[in-house]
């Protein structure tokens, strides 16, 4: 990941932004500055994920009105940069893998989450299908006064399946991993969602399983275990 300080000082249009966070990223660099007097994210995009920048600016622009997830201000295609709103809150991955988060809190959380799915596989239905928001990670939410989805360079034509089993992949995977409140929280998950949509929903388990073995990729010290309940959820379910 390359470092926000080399986009600020080599670019006039940010030369006069001032540094505030700097935020977790696998792929590109985000950061959240102080741009002309106004809070603002920019998102530096590497070199060949220029079309992945424009997937997410198009996201964001047609769904920002109604959903929640960020303004966009600016596509900057010189520079491969997003300037979005700054959104305080939160990340949803650290309240949910909190100890001091009670149990009905983290039920509450994923009630919301499933309404957000909801809202956001609605909005983008077309009569060819559904566009999912691709990346379904804890790490890509978070909490304010309401959810907020951030990160859309993977959306993509899809089976809403997908998010929920990514998700649900997320929620057991992360520390602490595999416990049975996470198993718990998940039903809740998957529950809250196919109820308002029923028949949405199919081969739930199938999916977990798939998105459980992806995720080794980001976390190969974890393989035995990632495998084993893959397995696991694939013969059994949640």
């Amino acid at each position: 990941m390359r470092d926000i300080q080399v986009l600020l000082e080599t670019s006039t249009r940010y030369k006069n932004a001032i540094l505030q966070q700097c935020f977790e990223s696998k792929k590109n660099t985000v950061a959240y500055v102080i741009l002309k007097d106004k809070p603002r994210v920019l998102k530096w995009f590497v070199p060949g994920f220029r079309q992945r920048m424009k997937n997410e600016y198009n996201v964001l622009k047609k769904g920002s009105s109604k959903l929640n997830i960020p303004l966009v201000y600016e596509l900057d295609e010189k520079n491969n940069v997003l300037v979005m709103n700054y959104i305080i809150g939160e990340n949803l991955c650290d309240i949910v893998n909190s100890r001091d988060t009670s149990f009905d809190e983290k039920k509450r959380l994923m009630i919301l989450l499933a309404d957000w799915f909801i809202d956001f596989h609605n909005f983008f239905k077309t009569e060819k299908g559904f566009l999912i928001r691709g990346d379904s990670v804890l790490r890509n939410f978070i909490l304010s006064d309401k959810i907020w989805g951030v990160d859309f360079e993977e959306t993509r034509p899809g089976k809403p399946v997908e998010d929920l089993a990514e998700m649900c992949a997320s929620i057991l995977s992360t520390d602490p991993m595999f416990t049975s409140e996470k198993f718990e929280l998940c039903k809740i998950f998957i529950e809250s969602y196919t109820e308002p949509v029923p028949g949405r929903i199919i081969n739930v388990k199938d999916e977990i399983a798939y998105k459980l073995l992806e995720r080794i990729q980001w976390r190969p010290e974890k393989e035995e275990i990632l495998r084993k309940y893959s397995v696991k959820i694939k013969k059994q379910g949640l």
